[in-house]
């Protein structure tokens, strides 16, 4: 059982550590992961051992608050949550500024000149001037009193944090200007005005007031910073609709969205948000989903078509059954899966986690020694005390717990804005060590679909008509080859004839009868066993199939009429993403359940490896070895069937799952069927993880210079010795400088690869980027008025130039643009002539 809690009282990593740490000792307890940027913590626990209410008594055992998320309420908290403490925030640093400005003033102005009253100057009135600062102190200590509360609650619990270091440096000096307040009034209450006034400079009221403001300053900025790292979430979170317009007894009626059940029969209006998941059931629209899929065309919707909530209803008014709603929905599930990933940890974070563990108990035993040491070497106990506070106070367990979280928030955030779906921190720090990729054939590189590819009709038969014939023979089958050959007429705008009679070869082909002709199509084997002669066309159908096309003859009256080519296509992205891949030094390997001809045709336009002949349950095999072999493994898939490969990858990617997003197989999903996301994935994963590189020798480095400095080590050689003001003032920067680095992961941008070759039809190439040609052979023409009349009929044909020939009575066209056959043999038709055949 999973559930989600919301924790106080945290305020640095230690704190988090220590939650983690203290859940965890809880039998029953399988995972625990605090977010310390959230205030959450997701706990797996086996229900029938432990409870929620015990894992809440464990954490407030251990010094911190905790309760149950409240499942209605949770987004709207986890929104505003940042904004809310900001606003404290913000509150209690103008609040503590009205105190240290005067404070400081008085404390520190007649050192550098400034006018005081006279009430304050004068060893007469010393204790007036120490009593002044003491209650402008008073207020500051108030107004940041949390410190103090969590910071001794955790010493007290023997789990001491930041708060603590923070609590312990300004509570010392407050404690030891105290009693030099009492010193001098012991003095000069005996006279003694020269030792009270030794006392009266050894007063450091400014100095904690002064650490504690610091400090929230930083807070103020590093919340500031944190709420940006959320953004992401955040404007997934604002896509929800908030009302419905549902029908009830036959009327409509508009209820918060929060109310719509399953089954729900629910109205949509053009530009309006689709509230829940459903399916349509009266209407059409186009559907734009770019906020959730990057895709920004519409997609067009019609009934029995599933929708997904929070797109919007660009056009056309529908009704729609609700089918997910609440948690379910796929917003839902994005907004779930993209805050697991910012709470879960990565495995470079677990160097940090350790080091914080330990870090304040040596920190604090690092100032007492150093304080000791310069008592014995004969330094007063005001200097032994500021060195001892210097050190708490620098030292910053925060900018090392903020190194990691902050930049896996912003990276996965950043990855769902670009439609990547990251579930793990772990898989995206795995995902820059790949150095192989795995892509499954059949809906990652190709469409997943036949289509026809190239036609080839014989010698004499004109290319339309012979279509016409084909489309119709297989439009009485169901075959995916039929289907693929069907569509490819639709879209050129060929009319079918009627086909009757219809008898099927299996493993042949099928023949039917067509205006008193029997046609019949299928592969070399049914036109071997009807002994009908191929010619030259043979060898084309066996270079076809080499290609890794399956072609298609047709006969008429078992006299051959042609070659229709097919085969699934690759995505116009795949050979980029492939190039992207190789750019970044990985390997790729495509699988496939194809023959090995087939697979290397595929192959060799990409330019990578492949392994044919494997079945889908020995796919999840073949990511084995190689992953013994020593390789860093992804597998790409469309999840279904290369689930078990999937999840034995070191990173699972699953491909075009935009409304299955809670696939358990993958580590990553991606949004659209784009395979140059998984490239972007990768990418960000480096960026990422050079990020938090970053971020984390800096925290080691600040903490490294920081401490001695503060302890006074330089100070025998180059006389450096740290007040503690600027020692909260470096504390304060180090974190905002961990955050704000996190921060410029927000500027990512995936590197795009464009390439303009056409890999599914080479010899085409050429023609689609310039213009198309075709020749026409032509009967009638016996002089050269007939050439000119040929000629100028075909050049008046907008976006046609043409040459005629006499001799080989013939026309060679250039088409500027898509022209059918059937207007070019119209033109010349009109002319006089009698187009026999279109090459």
């Amino acid at each position: 059982m999973k559930e989600k809690f919301d924790v106080t009282g945290m305020t640095c990593s230690a704190c988090s550590a220590h939650v983690e740490k203290s859940v965890s000792k809880l039998e029953g307890v399988a995972s625990v992961n605090v977010n310390l940027l959230q205030n959450s913590m997701t706990v797996t626990f086996e229900d029938d051992v432990v409870n929620s209410n015990k894992i809440i008594q464990a954490v407030k055992s251990s010094g911190y608050g905790a309760s149950l998320a409240d499942g209605k309420k949770e987004n709207a908290s986890t929104q505003n949550i940042a904004a809310e403490e900001m606003k404290a925030m913000k509150l209690r640093l103008i609040s503590s500024f009205c105190f240290l400005i005067p404070l400081f003033y008085i404390s520190m102005g007649h050192m550098m000149g400034a006018p005081l009253p006279g009430i304050l100057l004068g060893n007469e009135n010393i204790l007036i001037f120490a009593l002044v600062q003491l209650f402008l102190t008073l207020p500051v200590l108030f107004i940041n009193r949390k410190f103090f509360t969590v910071g001794f609650q955790a010493l007290w619990h023997r789990s001491p944090n930041m708060d603590s270091l923070i609590a312990l440096g300004s509570g010392a000096s407050v404690l030891y200007s105290v009693f030099a307040i009492f010193a001098m009034a012991f003095y000069m209450g005996r006279g003694n005005l020269e030792h009270a006034h030794h006392y009266s400079m050894e007063l450091y009221f400014e100095s904690a007031a002064m650490i504690l403001t610091l400090i929230t300053v930083g807070k103020y900025m590093e919340t500031r910073s944190k709420g940006k790292t959320s953004e992401a979430i955040s404007k997934l979170m604002n896509l929800t609709p908030k009302m419905a317009t549902v029908i009830r007894n036959n009327e409509e009626t508009e209820i918060p969205v929060e109310e719509v059940h399953e089954g729900d029969i629910l109205v949509v209006r053009p530009g309006h948000s689709i509230p829940v998941d459903g399916t349509l059931i009266e209407g059409f629209s186009a559907i734009d989903e770019s906020a959730l899929t990057g895709e920004s065309i519409p997609v067009e919707k019609q009934v029995g078509d599933s929708v997904i909530g929070a797109t919007v209803n660009k056009s056309g008014y529908f009704k729609m059954t609700a089918t997910r709603v609440g948690k379910d929905t796929t917003l839902s599930q994005i907004i779930s899966l993209v805050e697991e990933a910012s709470a879960s940890k990565a495995p470079i974070a677990k160097l940090a986690d350790k080091v914080s563990g330990v870090f304040v108990p040596i920190v604090i035993s690092i100032a007492i020694i150093a304080a000791i040491i310069w008592l014995i070497a004969g330094q007063t106990f005001a200097f032994a005390l500021s060195i001892g506070i210097a050190v708490l106070v620098i030292s910053c367990p925060c900018a090392l717990g903020l190194a990691t979280p902050t930049a896996i928030m912003v990276g996965t955030g950043k990855g769902a804005e670009n439609g990547i779906l990251i579930k793990s921190a772990e898989s995206l720090e795995i995902a820059h060590q790949l150095d192989t990729v795995v892509l499954d054939k059949t809906g990652t590189l190709t469409e997943g679909k036949p289509t026809v590819t190239d036609i080839y009709p014989a010698k004499g038969v004109l290319k339309n008509p012979f279509l016409r014939l084909a489309a119709s023979l297989e439009s009485l089958s169901e075959h995916p080859l039929a289907e693929a050959v069907v569509q490819h007429a639709k879209a050129n705008e060929i009319g079918f004839l009627e086909a009757k009679n219809l008898s099927a070869t299996p493993g042949q082909g099928i023949e039917a009868e067509i205006n008193g002709k029997i046609i019949c199509g299928g592969n070399l084997k049914m036109m071997q066993q009807k002994n009908i002669d191929l010619g030259d066309y043979l060898e084309k159908g066996e270079s076809l199939a080499n290609e890794g096309k399956t072609p298609l003859y047709f006969a008429e009256n078992n006299k051959f009429l042609g070659i229709l080519a097919l085969a699934d296509t690759l995505k116009e992205s795949s050979k980029d993403a492939v190039d992207a891949f190789h750019e970044m030094g990985i390997h790729v390997v495509m699988l496939t359940g194809d023959n090995q001809r087939t697979a290397d045709a595929i192959a060799k336009k990409l330019g990578i490896g492949a392994i044919a002949d494997v079945l889908p349950q020995d796919k999840e095999q073949e990511v084995r070895r190689l992953q013994e072999s020593g390789k860093k493994v992804a597998m790409v898939g469309d999840g279904i069937n290369d689930a078990p490969a999937l999840t034995r990858a070191d990173v699972g990617i699953a491909i075009g799952a935009g409304t299955d997003v809670a696939m358990e197989s993958a580590d990553i999903v991606l949004m659209k069927s784009d395979l140059l996301d998984a490239a972007t994935a990768i990418q960000l994963s480096h960026a990422t993880i050079r990020n938090i590189k970053q971020n984390l020798f800096w925290a080691f480095f600040y903490n490294t210079l920081g401490i001695p400095l503060a302890a006074g080590v330089f100070i025998p050689a180059f006389g450096l010795k740290l007040n503690p003001m600027f020692a909260a003032a470096a504390m304060s920067f180090s974190s905002v400088f961990v955050v704000g680095n996190a921060l410029r992961l927000k500027l990512f941008r995936p590197e795009k690869h464009i390439t303009k070759t056409n890999l599914n039809n080479p010899s085409n190439t050429q023609k689609e980027e310039t213009t198309m040609k075709k020749v026409l052979k032509i009967e009638g023409m016996s002089c050269g008025h007939c050439t000119a009349r040929v000629e100028k009929a075909l050049n008046d044909m907008d976006g046609v130039s043409a040459q005629v020939s006499l001799d080989d009575k013939s026309a060679t066209v250039a088409l500027a643009k898509d022209i059918s056959d059937e207007a070019l043999i119209q033109t010349v038709t009109d002319a006089g002539y009698e187009v026999v055949d279109i090459q």
